[in-house]
Protein backbone atom coordinates (compact mmCIF):
# COMPACT_ATOMS: atom_id res chain seq x y z
CA UNK A 1 0.00 0.00 0.00
CA UNK A 2 1.65 3.54 -0.57
CA UNK A 3 0.41 6.45 0.57
CA UNK A 4 -3.06 7.36 2.39
CA UNK A 5 -5.46 9.09 0.29
CA UNK A 6 -5.28 12.79 -0.18
CA UNK A 7 -8.46 14.88 -0.33
CA UNK A 8 -8.96 16.87 -3.59
CA UNK A 9 -6.35 19.07 -5.22
CA UNK A 10 -7.48 21.92 -2.65
CA UNK A 11 -4.98 23.71 0.32
CA UNK A 12 -7.23 23.06 3.20
CA UNK A 13 -6.88 24.51 6.33
CA UNK A 14 -8.18 24.07 9.89
CA UNK A 15 -11.84 25.63 9.06
CA UNK A 16 -12.64 22.55 6.49
CA UNK A 17 -10.55 19.97 8.95
CA UNK A 18 -13.07 20.72 11.79
CA UNK A 19 -15.96 20.05 9.74
CA UNK A 20 -15.04 16.67 8.58
CA UNK A 21 -16.75 13.96 9.84
CA UNK A 22 -15.83 12.89 13.50
CA UNK A 23 -15.32 8.90 12.73
CA UNK A 24 -13.05 9.63 9.74
CA UNK A 25 -9.35 10.69 10.55
CA UNK A 26 -7.61 12.82 8.30
CA UNK A 27 -3.78 14.61 8.80
CA UNK A 28 -3.12 18.08 6.96
CA UNK A 29 0.67 18.09 5.74
CA UNK A 30 1.08 22.24 4.41
CA UNK A 31 -2.35 22.24 3.45
CA UNK A 32 -2.62 18.75 1.31
CA UNK A 33 -5.03 16.26 3.35
CA UNK A 34 -3.92 12.54 3.80
CA UNK A 35 -6.55 10.55 4.98
CA UNK A 36 -5.27 7.99 7.96
CA UNK A 37 -7.45 4.75 7.18
CA UNK A 38 -7.34 1.89 7.44
CA UNK A 39 -7.32 1.45 10.99
CA UNK A 40 -4.17 0.90 12.40
CA UNK A 41 -3.50 -3.60 13.45
CA UNK A 42 -3.43 -5.34 16.40
CA UNK A 43 0.34 -5.10 16.40
CA UNK A 44 0.67 -1.33 16.03
CA UNK A 45 -1.26 -0.92 18.78
CA UNK A 46 0.41 -3.53 21.14
CA UNK A 47 3.45 -1.40 20.01
CA UNK A 48 2.05 2.21 20.39
CA UNK A 49 0.19 0.83 24.05
CA UNK A 50 2.89 -0.20 25.34
CA UNK A 51 5.48 2.46 24.47
CA UNK A 52 2.64 4.92 26.00
CA UNK A 53 2.45 3.34 29.33
CA UNK A 54 5.77 3.04 29.71
CA UNK A 55 6.58 6.54 28.64
CA UNK A 56 3.36 7.89 31.21
CA UNK A 57 5.35 5.81 34.04
CA UNK A 58 8.43 7.28 33.83
CA UNK A 59 6.75 10.89 33.09
CA UNK A 60 4.76 10.52 36.34
CA UNK A 61 5.67 13.68 38.77
CA UNK A 62 7.50 15.13 35.86
CA UNK A 63 6.77 18.54 34.30
CA UNK A 64 6.61 16.65 30.57
CA UNK A 65 3.17 15.29 29.17
CA UNK A 66 2.36 12.52 26.65
CA UNK A 67 -0.77 11.82 24.74
CA UNK A 68 -1.49 9.44 22.31
CA UNK A 69 -3.47 9.62 19.29
CA UNK A 70 -5.87 10.50 18.10
CA UNK A 71 -4.39 13.58 19.36
CA UNK A 72 -4.13 16.95 17.18
CA UNK A 73 -0.69 18.91 16.56
CA UNK A 74 -1.53 22.39 15.08
CA UNK A 75 1.77 23.38 13.52
CA UNK A 76 1.61 26.81 12.83
CA UNK A 77 3.62 29.15 10.60
CA UNK A 78 4.68 31.83 12.77
CA UNK A 79 3.79 34.14 13.90
CA UNK A 80 0.70 32.97 14.61
CA UNK A 81 -2.52 34.83 13.86
CA UNK A 82 -5.46 32.51 14.20
CA UNK A 83 -6.51 28.90 13.67
CA UNK A 84 -8.27 29.60 10.32
CA UNK A 85 -4.63 30.21 9.06
CA UNK A 86 -3.21 26.58 9.82
CA UNK A 87 -2.44 24.29 6.85
CA UNK A 88 -0.66 21.87 9.29
CA UNK A 89 -2.66 19.34 11.59
CA UNK A 90 -0.70 16.06 12.37
CA UNK A 91 -1.77 13.04 15.03
CA UNK A 92 1.90 11.26 16.06
CA UNK A 93 0.99 7.80 17.48
CA UNK A 94 2.20 9.19 20.62
CA UNK A 95 3.40 13.31 21.69
CA UNK A 96 5.30 14.38 24.73
CA UNK A 97 4.99 17.78 25.56
CA UNK A 98 7.06 19.90 28.11
CA UNK A 99 6.46 23.44 27.89
CA UNK A 100 2.62 23.27 29.30
CA UNK A 101 1.22 26.69 27.23
CA UNK A 102 1.27 24.90 24.00
CA UNK A 103 -1.66 22.41 25.43
CA UNK A 104 -4.58 23.72 24.84
CA UNK A 105 -8.17 22.30 24.44
CA UNK A 106 -7.70 21.32 20.92
CA UNK A 107 -4.70 19.43 21.20
CA UNK A 108 -0.99 21.23 20.95
CA UNK A 109 -0.20 23.86 19.51
CA UNK A 110 3.10 24.06 18.42
CA UNK A 111 5.64 21.39 18.08
CA UNK A 112 5.61 18.82 21.03
CA UNK A 113 9.92 17.85 22.72
CA UNK A 114 9.35 14.20 21.35
CA UNK A 115 7.12 11.95 18.41
CA UNK A 116 6.81 8.57 18.10
CA UNK A 117 5.70 7.17 14.76
CA UNK A 118 4.96 3.46 14.43
CA UNK A 119 5.28 2.05 10.95
CA UNK A 120 2.53 0.56 8.74
CA UNK A 121 2.61 -0.16 4.70
CA UNK A 122 -0.04 2.89 4.50
CA UNK A 123 1.76 5.68 6.20
CA UNK A 124 5.99 4.48 6.36
CA UNK A 125 6.64 6.76 3.54
CA UNK A 126 4.80 9.92 5.07
CA UNK A 127 6.18 9.19 8.37
CA UNK A 128 9.78 8.62 7.07
CA UNK A 129 9.83 11.81 4.51
CA UNK A 130 6.90 14.14 4.90
CA UNK A 131 6.26 13.87 8.31
CA UNK A 132 10.44 13.96 9.15
CA UNK A 133 10.63 16.62 7.68
CA UNK A 134 7.32 18.46 9.19
CA UNK A 135 9.08 17.33 12.79
CA UNK A 136 12.50 18.79 11.72
CA UNK A 137 11.35 22.14 9.89
CA UNK A 138 9.33 22.38 13.50
CA UNK A 139 11.67 21.92 15.90
CA UNK A 140 10.64 18.59 17.40
CA UNK A 141 13.83 17.81 19.84
CA UNK A 142 13.58 14.05 19.23
CA UNK A 143 12.06 11.23 16.88
CA UNK A 144 11.47 7.48 16.97
CA UNK A 145 10.54 5.99 14.01
CA UNK A 146 9.71 1.97 15.18
CA UNK A 147 9.73 -0.31 12.68
CA UNK A 148 7.74 -3.38 13.37
CA UNK A 149 8.45 -5.29 10.24
CA UNK A 150 12.14 -5.20 10.44
CA UNK A 151 12.19 -4.52 14.39
CA UNK A 152 13.61 -1.63 14.88
CA UNK A 153 13.58 1.79 16.54
CA UNK A 154 15.51 4.46 14.20
CA UNK A 155 16.10 7.50 16.79
CA UNK A 156 16.85 11.24 15.20
CA UNK A 157 17.90 14.14 17.30
CA UNK A 158 17.37 17.79 16.46
CA UNK A 159 21.23 19.26 16.60
CA UNK A 160 20.84 23.35 17.18
CA UNK A 161 24.79 23.81 16.63
CA UNK A 162 25.89 26.46 14.54
CA UNK A 163 21.52 27.29 14.07
CA UNK A 164 20.01 30.73 15.39
CA UNK A 165 18.21 29.17 18.51
CA UNK A 166 14.84 30.17 18.95
CA UNK A 167 14.37 30.37 15.40
CA UNK A 168 11.76 28.95 13.31
CA UNK A 169 13.84 26.28 11.37
CA UNK A 170 15.96 25.63 14.18
CA UNK A 171 18.12 22.76 13.16
CA UNK A 172 19.03 19.31 11.55
CA UNK A 173 17.60 16.24 13.19
CA UNK A 174 20.27 13.64 12.55
CA UNK A 175 20.61 9.72 13.49
CA UNK A 176 23.24 8.95 15.98
CA UNK A 177 21.95 5.60 15.90
CA UNK A 178 19.64 2.74 14.84
CA UNK A 179 18.47 0.75 17.68
CA UNK A 180 17.73 -2.46 16.54
CA UNK A 181 17.00 -5.72 18.19
CA UNK A 182 19.59 -7.21 18.91
CA UNK A 183 21.09 -4.20 19.97
CA UNK A 184 19.00 -4.45 23.31
CA UNK A 185 18.35 -1.02 24.69
CA UNK A 186 16.97 2.22 22.46
CA UNK A 187 17.46 5.45 24.99
CA UNK A 188 16.13 8.72 24.98
CA UNK A 189 17.88 11.98 25.13
CA UNK A 190 15.34 14.67 25.67
CA UNK A 191 13.66 12.08 28.13
CA UNK A 192 16.87 11.64 30.17
CA UNK A 193 16.49 8.75 31.87
CA UNK A 194 14.33 6.67 29.91
CA UNK A 195 14.76 3.51 27.75
CA UNK A 196 13.11 0.70 26.03
CA UNK A 197 14.70 -2.73 26.14
CA UNK A 198 13.78 -3.31 21.93
CA UNK A 199 14.14 -7.51 22.26
CA UNK A 200 11.38 -7.19 24.93
CA UNK A 201 9.11 -4.45 23.04
CA UNK A 202 9.03 -6.31 19.87
CA UNK A 203 7.96 -9.86 21.42
CA UNK A 204 4.75 -8.25 22.05
CA UNK A 205 3.78 -8.66 18.07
Amino acid sequence: MGLPIKKADHKFTYVEYSMWPDDERWELIDGIAYNMSPAPTSTHQRLCGNLFTEISIFLKKKSCEPFIAPFDVYLPEYPVQDFNSIYTIVQPDISVICDPDKIIKKGCLGAPDFIIEILSPATAKKDMHEKFHLYEKNGVKEYWIVDPGNKYIRIFHLQTEGKETGSYDDGILIPPADWREENSIAASIVLDGFKIDTAELFKLQ
